[in-house]
């Protein structure tokens, strides 16, 4: 049993030395593996080997895409303050064993390189803040990504990384900045409402007055139709009214009687409709017999005209 015991130590020992140089390596990572601090190989996902006490893991790089939100201050060209609220997605640039080597050497660990990543991001959309009125900034969110990307990119790939997106989820000023431009912001609100009434009334009293206009005309052009109508039934109730009388009065003279019986007549029968129908108390006639003569002469002159 002593004789057995070195051979079982020795057993476990090295057992334990060839399962120290077991490792895995999580998806979505890969291993850079060193030996006396020098670069040695890369390591996949996966179950791997390495030579125990020689070799070591020196670091473990993420290609799974990273994200970092940053929170600060730019000046602008008229001395403004703006607060800016971004959001920077990236990502190793590939999974090549040049490109996780450079990524592994060219920071000591992450933190420096979020640090040198948002002094980076920072220091280009200053750059372009500076050159900027406080009054454009709000417009031109567009361009200062589009700005950002071109100058970052490459500084990016040089530490084997590459930028996937750039979000800019905020843009502020100080409270006074904020406070005025609430205050122009209301004016012009106010202004465009008042105009808008301004047009709205004005569309409402030329709609009002092109409708009166037409009314108007629309009536006058009736009234004037109706007074046609009623002038042309007046003349045709007198010519009636002659052409019966001269008719009548020119059978009479064929009968050799006085023609003056008809205008008695008619003159008795208009007698008992204004009496009937009239609101005065006097009426005036000329019962003499010249007068009725000339009346039926001129009444069969008419009558004789028009049948001509």
């Amino acid at each position: 049993m002593s004789a057995l015991s070195p051979t079982i130590i020795v057993l476990v020992v090295i057992l334990l030395i060839i399962f120290s140089g077991i490792y895995t390596v999580q998806q979505g990572t890969i291993a850079v593996i060193t030996m006396f601090g020098k670069y040695r190989r890369v390591a996949r996902p996966g179950l791997n080997i390495k030579i125990p006490f020689l070799e070591r893991i020196f670091r473990r790089i993420s290609i799974q895409n990273r994200s970092v939100e940053l929170q600060f201050q730019a000046i602008t060209l008229d001395q403004a303050n703006v607060n800016f609220k971004a959001m920077l997605l990236y990502a190793v640039f590939n999974q090549d064993e040049e490109s996780i080597k450079n990524v592994a050497f060219k920071f000591v660990d992450d933190r420096s390189l979020m640090q040198a990543l948002i002094r980076t991001i920072e220091g280009s959309i200053r750059a372009f803040v500076a050159t900027k009125r406080q009054s454009e900034i709000l417009g031109l969110r567009g361009e200062i990504i589009l700005h950002v990307k071109d100058q970052i990119d490459t500084q990016l790939e040089s530490w084997g990384y590459h930028l996937i997106d750039l979000q800019i989820n905020d843009i502020s000023f100080d409270e006074e900045i904020m406070k005025s431009m609430a205050r122009v912001v209301s004016s012009n609100n106010l202004k465009a409402a008042a105009e808008n009434e301004g047009q709205a009334l004005l569309i409402t009293k030329t709609k009002s007055a092109e409708a009166e206009g037409n009314a108007i005309k629309i009536s006058a052009e009736a009234e004037k139709q109706a007074a046609q109508l009623r002038g042309q039934g007046v003349a045709l109730f007198r010519e009636e009214v002659a052409r019966g009388m001269a008719s009548a009065a020119k059978e009479m003279e064929d009968a050799k009687l006085d023609a003056s019986f008809i205008l008695f007549s008619m003159w008795t029968e208009s007698i008992k409709h204004f009496a009937e129908e009239g609101k005065g108390n006097t009426i005036f006639l000329d019962g003499s017999v010249d007068n009725m003569q000339r009346t039926m002469h001129e009444l069969m002159s008419v009558t004789g005209s028009k049948n001509k």
